[in-house]
């Protein structure tokens, strides 16, 4: 059901330890599945206690707090687990562009939380009838162009890093879709299960339609601690041991990728530090390396000054150099101006929040909106002003097959 500001009524709710479940993700029923899975670990849902489409603007994230204290902060809770994640929980997904409609919120009726060795579920009301059917396989995948071909792309890529050595901007990350049609209906469970076994690292999630696995942690909060995962420069991965050695080498000694990394941890840090009461970020990134991709990673920690609950962590970073650009502002213009399409929930924050607060919410990168037989893919990059479009395009392919492999396997 759809529940509006102001007309909430307290939602029961349980929490109860449990036995391991084992794998998260083959609890699902078939609908409306939600999830935040990683290395096994994490949270996923199902049933809708209370949704709600979140209005676009400048004051969404603000309107989303008070929605979100009027239905868990209210509610005649039960909670013999007392730990981040237990209690009553939210799932949502925000659009990337502040102006575009999509955002949603959904406290799912049952939620079942593995972390830390504990497991627990948590029921709104009489516990959900979990209906089960075997997962099925969406069969032949085909694929088409979505809002740009591949030869248009590239030369939105060309004018934006022509813009960028004219002075204009730094850096800006333009992104493309592409569109898949399967034969059957696609079971989103089966995306969920092929991601998190290919990617135990990224973060698995579910929210809406919305189905990914993004490496990205925009930001985790526990209590007063708060850890961010900062992503900026990418190579694919080589075709041996030697190539993928040297290619990670020449992404950590390439000038293009290590200041596009800068910029992005120079935003973080900006952002962060009126809210912290200490901030730490590295002095020299890492490489992480995924099945398809290696990254530039750095990792940020730091204690708020205020209480700040995530969701005001997530207003304040979103968007992130390392999916905007530098400067920010100017860099969404561009992107409204030259990309050509709607992003939706691409690039835009998902995860989870509690009644404390605490949560994790990641950058909604390596996804796909799918509905029915169809899926609407996306991927991205940093473009610099020495940015080669044919590479770039090699880039936005690669991580084309995150999706790509968990609608085929």
């Amino acid at each position: 059901m759809s529940v509006a500001l102001g007309t909430t009524r307290p939602l029961p709710v349980r929490t109860t330890p449990v036995g391991d479940p084992g794998n998260l993700l083959a609890s699902l029923p078939a609908t409306t599945p939600y999830a935040w899975v990683r290395n096994g670990e994490g949270l996923v849902g199902w049933g809708e206690a209370a949704q709600v489409a979140v209005p676009p603007g400048p004051g969404r994230f603000a309107w989303a707090r008070e929605w979100l204290a009027t239905v868990l902060g209210d509610a005649q809770v039960d909670d013999g687990v007392r730990h981040p994640g237990s209690g009553p929980v939210a799932f949502g997904s925000f659009t990337f562009d502040e102006n575009a409609h999509g955002s949603v919120l959904v406290v799912p009726r049952a939620v079942l939380t593995r972390r830390g060795g504990r497991a627990w579920l948590t029921t709104i009301g009489e516990a959900p009838v979990k209906t089960f059917s075997p997962i099925t396989d969406p069969g032949r995948i085909s694929y088409g162009d979505g809002s740009l071909s591949a030869p248009e792309w590239e030369r939105v890529v060309a004018r934006a890093a022509r813009r960028i050595r004219e002075g204009e901007l730094e850096k800006v990350v333009l992104a493309r879709d592409l569109l898949a049609t399967a034969e059957r209906p696609i079971d989103v469970r089966l995306l969920l299960m092929r991601l998190a076994r290919r990617y135990p690292e990224c973060y698995t999630f579910s929210v809406a339609g919305l189905v990914g696995a993004t490496p990205e942690l925009l930001i985790r909060r526990t209590g007063q601690e708060i850890e961010s995962l900062v992503l900026a420069g990418t190579t694919p991965r080589g075709t041996g041991p030697a190539d993928d050695l040297a290619r990670g080498a020449a992404l950590f000694a390439s000038p293009k990728d290590r200041h596009e990394h800068e910029c992005a941890i120079a935003s973080v840090r900006e952002t962060l530090a009126p809210l912290c009461s200490s901030l730490t970020t590295p002095d020299e990134p890492e490489l992480l390396v995924l099945p398809n991709v290696q990254h530039l990673a750095s990792h940020v920690t730091g204690r708020l000054a205020d209480g700040a609950s995530v969701l005001d962590v997530v207003a304040a970073m979103h968007p992130t150099a390392a999916v905007g650009g530098t400067p920010t502002r100017t860099a969404i213009e561009v992107i409204r101006e030259l990309e050509g399409m709607d992003r939706a929930g691409y690039a835009g924050p998902v995860g989870w929040i509690d009644a404390n607060g605490d949560g994790e919410w990641g950058i909604a990168l390596r996804s796909g909106l799918v509905q029915g037989r169809r899926a609407r893919l996306f991927a991205g990059g940093g473009i610099m002003g020495d940015s080669d479009p044919a590479a770039e395009l090699a880039e936005a392919q690669a991580k084309f097959r995150v999706m790509q492999y968990a609608l085929e396997g």
